[in-house]
């Protein structure tokens, strides 16, 4: 039985773009066995996934921490150690840090694969390494990894697996009917679009409006919900990663900033409309063909910066046009 693993820990829209990978694999070896090693906080996403044989969970942000670096090493070595043990045939480092090369070396597979150009000196841990580039989309570079293994891409797909949700969850009356997805937050501070824009959108849609996020996204969400005249709901810090997934699924929309959210939407061929500033599309936008992204025409965009003092960028994207393209889409 030949065995294939797939490193890419995070986050989790390079995971997203990560699995037109996995269904072409799939479909070139349809009796090899695939595992994934991510990080803990994302598993949810790859769960029971019918692709997918086993699941190897990492605890990859208590690695970053610094005061951890014995305990870590001792993981990596154990973790080392098992996947020795697999026996697996072929490697594919999508990650490409010094982390994930040294877990794709301790595999001792004869075919390592990964990226020329891999950050932190990683590409040294592999057998054969694949020009990826840097001006092309994430989804498309990464699916040159499997030139090396004669793999031809048939169709780019992205497999989410269907997950039934809980109809005892206190939200699932609200998924009745039409309704649009909003997702407020976002990694970065200077990736948000201010409140009052979400709420000044959500106020003209002749449906309700959903607004997901993380606990830390519960305060913006809650200036949304004050703002929206009744017409937006929150749903932020309750939902896990699976019922996200399906939450946008049924959404007739998702509007949201460059974040996570906009990957999965994509992804599902839900329409996205993602605003984007310090960032650029190119390379990391959402994926797919019902994609509309606004760009500020600010002179310092895209700056890839975390913090900033005025923020221009995003501010200067103004609601009223957001809101002309979502009404073009809707036919209103």
């Amino acid at each position: 039985m030949q065995k294939i693993l797939i490193i890419k820990p995070s986050s989790l829209g390079d995971i997203i773009h990560s699995l037109p990978v996995l269904n072409s694999l799939n479909e070139c070896f349809p009796e090899a066995e695939i595992h994934w090693l991510i990080a803990r906080n994302f598993a949810p996403l790859l769960e029971e996934h019918p692709m997918i044989k086993r699941l190897w969970i990492i605890d990859k942000d208590r690695w970053k921490d610094p005061l951890n670096l014995f305990s870590t090493m001792r993981d990596l070595w154990g973790l080392g150690k098992e996947l020795k043990k697999e026996e697996f045939q072929i490697v594919i480092d999508l990650q490409g840090l010094l982390r994930s090369g040294i877990i794709a070396f301790f595999t001792e597979s004869p075919l390592r694969i990964g990226f020329k150009e891999a950050r932190e000196l990683s590409y040294i841990f592999y057998t054969h390494r694949v020009e990826g580039g840097r001006d092309i989309h994430a989804v498309e570079r990464y699916l040159k990894v499997l030139s090396v293994l004669d793999c031809p891409v048939k169709e780019i797909v992205f497999p989410l697996p269907v997950r039934k949700l809980s109809e005892d969850k206190e939200y699932y009356e609200f998924l009745r009917g039409e309704y649009a997805v909003i997702a407020p937050g976002a990694r970065w501070d200077t990736k948000i679009w201010p409140a009052e824009r979400f709420a000044f959108i959500a106020r003209r849609l002749p449906f309700k409006s959903i607004i997901i996020g993380s606990r830390d996204d519960i305060p913006i969400s809650e200036k949304i919900v004050r703002s929206s005249d009744g017409r937006a709901i929150s749903l932020s810090g309750k939902t896990d990663l699976k019922e996200l997934v399906e939450i946008i699924r049924k959404a007739r929309f998702v509007l949201c900033n460059d974040s996570g959210p906009a990957h999965i939407g994509a992804a599902l061929g839900v329409p996205v409309f993602a605003i984007f500033g310090p960032t650029s599309p190119i390379r990391t936008g959402p994926y797919g063909k019902n994609v509309f992204v606004f760009r500020s025409e600010v002179e310092c965009a895209p700056c890839f910066r975390k913090r900033c003092k005025s923020i221009l960028c995003m501010e200067s994207i103004s609601e009223g046009y957001v809101w002309s393209k979502i009404r073009d889409y809707l036919n209103l």
